[in-house]
C-alpha cells in the first residue's frame, strides 16, 4: 500500500529553521515527481514546492521562495523540506504528495498528485 509519512513539524520561533521529512513506502520514490503543500489558517492548501524525479530541477512558491529548499534521497525513499526564516505566517499544516510523473511544478494540476501524507504541524510564534 502507497504510503507518505511527513515529519519534523513543531513549535519554533520566528527567524528560526525546521526540516520536515517525507517517507515514502510500498512505492518507488524515484519514479515520482515530489510536491510540498500548506494550509495555513483561514487558506486553501497551496503548492509551495516542487522537485522532479532525479532531483535536478525544484520549483518554489513566491512567498517562500529564497528561504525554503526541497530536497530528496531517492535511495532512502525521502524527500525532505528544509525551512529557515520562518514567519508566522508560515504556520500551518504541511504535507507532502507524490506526482503521477516525474515532473512537477508548483502549478501542476491537482488531478497530478496521487499519493499523500497526513500532515505535520507547523507553528511559528515567540
Amino acid at each position: 500500500q502507497p504510503q507518505l509519512v511527513e515529519s519534523g513539524g513543531g513549535l519554533v520561533q520566528p527567524g528560526g529553521s525546521l526540516r520536515l521529512s517525507c517517507a515514502a513506502s510500498g512505492f518507488k520514490l524515484v519514479q515520482h515527481g515530489i510536491g510540498w503543500f500548506r494550509q495555513t489558517p483561514g487558506k486553501e492548501r497551496e503548492a509551495i514546492s516542487c522537485i522532479v524525479s532525479t532531483g535536478a530541477r525544484a520549483d518554489y512558491a513566491e512567498a517562500v521562495k529564497g528561504r525554503f529548499t526541497v530536497l530528496r534521497d531517492n535511495t532512502r525513499n525521502l524527500s525532505y523540506l528544509q525551512m529557515n526564516n520562518l514567519k508566522s505566517e508560515d504556520t500551518g499544516v504541511y504535507f507532502c504528495a507524490a506526482a503521477s510523473q516525474p515532473f512537477c511544478t508548483v502549478k501542476s494540476d491537482p488531478t497530478a498528485w496521487i499519493y499523500w501524507g497526513q500532515g505535520t504541524q507547523v507553528t511559528v510564534s515567540s
